[in-house]
């Protein structure tokens, strides 16, 4: 029987590139949420080993995944691994493969609206994707309604008045626009970026099967920091924290899960500090693997900050992450983690790049067992009440749905 759902496009750098793949997975699992109603397929940036053609297959539900080639096999590195500004930043000369990768993805787009006919195209992130989807609606009859989604370092990391002009075009030329979290909105408004209709949607975590309480790698014990080791991060000032909880006579220890550029700093840090024997550095792991770490800890801490270059969290779902599997949270205070923690609630919050702060904020919990269980319960109610894929599938729905309405009826 033909499928006559109406058709999506969705447009993203960052997206699995192979099974057991430890790359953010929260596109494909937006896209699979999608796919109750659509018929979803995925553009993503080719690499060295990944398939250019596959379908993905989850819970009955299969989206297809096309992948564009922009270089040779060995050049295709502007993407994943950290994402591409990060990976401009450790390699400026990266930089020069970016009008191959938009003419790669732009005549991909093409192609497959022709081979498809989409209804609709989501657009994730303002740069790169959002260039080439709006590019198109501007200026091609055959391109559908597009909606652009930011996700935090297309808007806060790309600074300039020319960039600001960039963000500006793109967000006015997309049928709809969404941000994960309500500082997004602010930022965009109070930089006149975005139209007045900016809807905040954050996206999910698997709350249901996967980010849940249960036993984890080991009894729950110490503190764990999961993410990329990048500055935005902050696990300098989590390093120190811990090192003054050391020298308090605390018995902490600290597990960090993931990897990146600062990896081998950080090591050094804990060194001088004497506390290379309360850290221990996990590396990458699947992401299958992130609930059971965070399950073995007691407080899961989140010491993001506003980077030199302005990057910063779009929202920090690292921390419902951590609320489903039953850990206290406790983040440094930043405007989209407040989505997530509301402090004295449902977390701590510690005063932001004050190492001292956030020491006395995960000592309150390590000595009050009854405050860290009550926040930890507490947490993951918020969580379930707002962070569900099921629930951020419906609404992105509704959001497609009523683009493609608003088309049609334009053009009857």
């Amino acid at each position: 029987m033909k499928d006559v759902r109406p058709t999506l496009l969705v447009l993203g750098s960052t997206f699995p590139r192979w099974a057991g793949d430890t790359e953010p997975r929260f596109v494909e699992s937006l896209s699979y949420e999608l796919a109750d109603e659509f018929n979803v397929v995925v553009l993503a940036p080719h690499c060295c080993g990944a398939a250019r053609e596959e379908v993905f297959s989850d819970n009955g539900r299969s989206i297809e995944v096309r992948r564009f080639r922009y270089c040779f096999d060995a050049l295709e590195t502007l993407a994943y691994d950290g994402g591409m500004l990060s990976r401009v930043r450790r390699n400026p000369l990266r930089l020069l493969l970016l009008p191959f990768f938009l003419l790669g993805m732009l005549m991909a787009v093409v192609r497959l609206q022709r081979e498809f006919l989409f209804d609709a195209v989501h657009a994730h992130w303002i740069v790169p994707q959002g260039i080439v989807a709006c590019a198109l609606r501007a200026g091609w009859r055959r391109m559908p309604p597009v909606l652009v989604t930011s996700h935090g370092g297309d808007l806060y990391a790309l600074r300039g008045r020319l960039l600001a002009r960039l963000q500006r075009w793109v967000l006015g030329r997309a049928d709809a626009v969404t941000v994960v979290s309500e500082a997004m909105r602010s930022y965009c408004e109070a930089k006149s970026i975005a139209p007045k209709n900016i809807a905040v949607q954050s996206m999910g975590v698997d709350l249901e099967s996967k980010f849940t309480p249960g036993e984890g790698v080991a009894p729950r014990d110490g503190l764990v920091f999961v993410g990329r080791l990048v500055e935005k991060k902050g696990v300098s000032y989590l390093i120190e924290a811990v090192s003054i909880l050391v020298r308090r006579n605390k018995d902490v220890k600290l597990n960090i899960v993931g990897d990146g550029p600062l990896r081998e700093s950080l090591q050094a840090q804990a060194r001088e500090l004497k506390v290379d024997d309360r850290v221990a550095f996990a590396g990458s792991v699947l992401n299958e693997e992130v609930p059971d770490y965070l399950r073995a800890a007691r407080i899961s801490v989140m010491p993001s900050v506003v980077a030199a270059s302005g990057d910063q969290e779009g929202l920090g779902l690292v921390a419902v992450e951590a609320l489903g599997c039953g850990c206290a949270v406790v983040a440094f205070d930043l405007p989209a983690v407040r989505d997530t923690i509301l402090h004295g609630k449902t977390g701590l919050m510690a005063e932001p790049e004050n190492a001292t702060d956030l020491a006395d904020k995960i000592a309150m919990l390590l000595d009050d067992e009854a405050l860290r269980q009550r926040l930890a319960e507490s947490g993951r109610r918020h969580a379930l009440d707002k962070f569900t894929w099921t629930a951020v599938g419906v609404n992105y729905t509704k959001i497609v749905a009523e683009m493609i309405e608003h088309a049609r009826t334009v053009h009857r």
